[in-house]
């Protein structure tokens, strides 16, 4: 009796070994450091270019920081808007101007910028996402209007596809 229990438990350890490893397996489709770097630096031509001082994150597929940058004279309070930004773009594979229209009073997700150690609902933060169509990171922007972040924004996402 006391054999079969321990072949058991060894069953029982294999399986649950194997289904783990499973559940950690790595996401392959992930913003590389160097396309993040990219992304980064397009995004800031694009605000050099519009004349706006800002702060821009990319975050990778799990919402992990993965570059950042904040521009000379930027505002220090944008850091945290721009890396929340991405991460929220990244939760919810979406736009954040077009989740904050879902999370106004009496809208869908009223409130949801609680959850998640706070979430940023308005323009700024885009998914980016690799030639196949899969989500691989996010770009957050802060510091310009919520329109120029919105497009400095895009600019990083769209320069993947390219």
């Amino acid at each position: 009796m006391k054999q079969l229990l321990k072949v058991n438990r060894l069953i029982l350890t294999l399986v649950f070994l194997i289904l783990l490893d499973g559940a950690y397996a790595q996401v392959t489709y992930n913003i590389t450091h160097d396309e993040a770097l990219e992304v980064l630096l397009e995004a800031k031509s694009k605000a050099e270019a519009d004349g706006v001082l800002v702060n821009i994150a990319v975050v990778d597929a799990g919402a992990n920081l993965k570059a950042f940058i904040r521009m000379d004279q930027s505002f220090l309070g944008s850091i945290d808007v721009a890396i929340k930004k991405a991460k929220t773009a990244r939760y919810f594979n979406m736009d954040t101007g077009e989740l904050g229209e879902l999370t106004q009073p009496g809208g869908i997700i009223y409130n949801i910028e609680h959850s998640n150690d706070g979430l940023m609902t308005f323009p700024g933060g885009y998914p980016i996402k690799n030639k196949q169509g899969e989500i691989i990171g996010a770009i957050g922007v802060s510091g310009g209007t919520i329109d120029q972040d919105r497009e400095i924004a895009i600019a990083g996402a769209k320069y993947v596809l390219n």
